[in-house]
């Protein structure tokens, strides 16, 4: 009951589920990145009455506490998700992160009302947090269970290549308002200008959602009342530890992929090779492209060929791929962005987490299982993985390949993980 039972072409109505339920994943790694590429400037407006230094790691660590928060929101959003509906919980999640980040937009600053003013951001940052909390995981649940079953890879593989989309629409918006402004206009109002931009973008997707339907499954579960009747993560605490860990342990692969290979490289090349920011930009943008490119790949490829033989294949070529990237720089210009866009393909395998993890619980408490078990994860993974690497750089320059690559083996272990491949199978009688 992972999907729709009927094996069939995807019908148009589906192709729009799959694209109204990307807005979000694209809207939350825009917002991510964006954060992320101006803290430096919300540092000097938030936190002005700090030493540069300090207001730039408290301007992190308001970052840090929506990661922080997400498991909790995921709670509450699951439970929702499973007991009311996923339709519903998907318009309130994706509402909410487009109100406060357009909220951001029009703060009032330090130099305006002193430390109401990073309070405020605080306060922003920690209710987005709890909203992105069930975005994502609920995009998952809400395309698997609308895609014939025959198209389910491929729909949730396309679903999770919003992430990069929302990595390439923040880096397009942040280069064309640096390009558009001086730095002191950037710094004194243009900075606001993109989280206004992606409220805008947030309330859109909330408007081309409403013109959704309730998941099948859903309605099934409704129609015989097999609903969760008690507490959803009572449920998968008590009967689904199994699956928690499978997907915790998918989670730490796809957040070390993102993260070092994605996010953290560029910097890494232009710190330890001198290459040129600009060149280490483009190469990245490069990953970025055949990223999404694999993540399509690998969806349709488990239709094809089953779910272990691709997980198998991906992340052992991301293995191989990560100490052929990281081994043969600095390299000339093109073997440089060659060799990362072959990497970037391979981290496509993240697509693999949704594709096992929402068949790895059962649909009465697949939002809350998949929401929790992700989202602890990420918090704790995603949150320590830039200072692990930061550190183990100093007394390695190959940091970077051991990690990806020991999560490539990860990931090829899991593999052979039955429920990785068979997903949650209904006791028989």
């Amino acid at each position: 009951m992972a999907t729709n039972v009927a094996s069939r072409p995807m019908s148009p109505e589906e192709r729009k589920v799959i694209l109204a339920s990307s807005l979000g994943t694209v809207f939350e790694w825009y917002d991510f990145y964006l954060y992320g590429s101006l803290a430096a400037i919300i540092a000097k407006q938030f936190f002005s009455g700090l030493d540069a230094g300090s207001a730039f790691i408290f301007a992190l660590l308001a970052f840090a506490a929506g990661f922080i928060v997400r498991p909790f929101g995921a709670l509450v959003f699951g439970r929702l998700g499973d007991m009311i509906g996923r339709k519903y919980t998907f318009l309130v999640t994706i509402l909410i992160m487009g109100l406060l980040t357009f909220i951001v937009g029009l703060l009032p600053t330090y130099a305006s009302i002193g430390v109401a003013a990073p309070l405020l951001l605080l306060a922003m940052r920690v209710l987005q947090g709890a909203a992105i909390g069930g975005e994502m995981p609920g995009a998952w649940v809400f395309v698997a269970e609308h895609v014939p079953k025959n198209r389910y890879g491929l729909g949730v593989g396309t679903l999770t290549a919003g992430i990069t989309g929302g990595i390439l629409l923040g880096s397009l918006v942040a280069i064309a308002i640096n390009r558009s402004y001086a730095p002191a206009e950037v710094r004194e109002f243009a900075w606001r200008i993109p989280f206004i931009l992606g409220g805008v973008f947030g309330l859109v997707s909330v408007y081309l959602r409403r013109f959704l339907h309730e998941t099948p499954v859903f309605q099934e579960l409704a129609a015989r009342r097999a609903v969760a009747r008690e507490l959803p993560v009572k449920t998968v605490l008590r009967d689904h530890k199994g699956a928690m860990v499978l997907v915790a342990l998918m989670t730490w692969v796809l957040s070390t992929a993102v993260v070092v290979v994605v996010l953290i490289t560029p910097t890494y090349l232009q710190k330890v090779f001198q290459i040129p920011a600009t060149l280490a930009l483009e190469a990245n943008a490069v990953a970025t492209l055949t990223l999404t490119i694999g993540c399509v790949v690998v969806g349709w490829a488990t239709d094809r060929f089953g779910t272990r033989p691709v997980m198998l294949l991906g992340w052992g070529g991301l293995t191989l791929s990560s100490y052929w990237f990281y081994t043969q720089l600095p390299g000339t210009p093109a073997s440089l962005v060659f060799n990362y866009g072959l990497i970037g393909f391979f981290v496509g395998s993240i697509s693999l987490l949704p594709i096992v993890g929402v068949r790895a619980f059962p649909p009465e408490v697949r939002f809350t299982g998949l929401s929790f078990s992700y989202n602890m994860a990420y918090a704790v993974f995603g949150g320590i993985t830039p200072i692990l690497i930061t550190l183990w750089q100093q007394h390695d320059a190959l940091a970077n390949a051991h990690y990806v690559a020991a999560m490539g083996v990860l990931g090829f272990v899991l593999g052979f993980v039955p429920l990785a491949s068979r997903g949650w199978q209904p006791a028989k009688a």
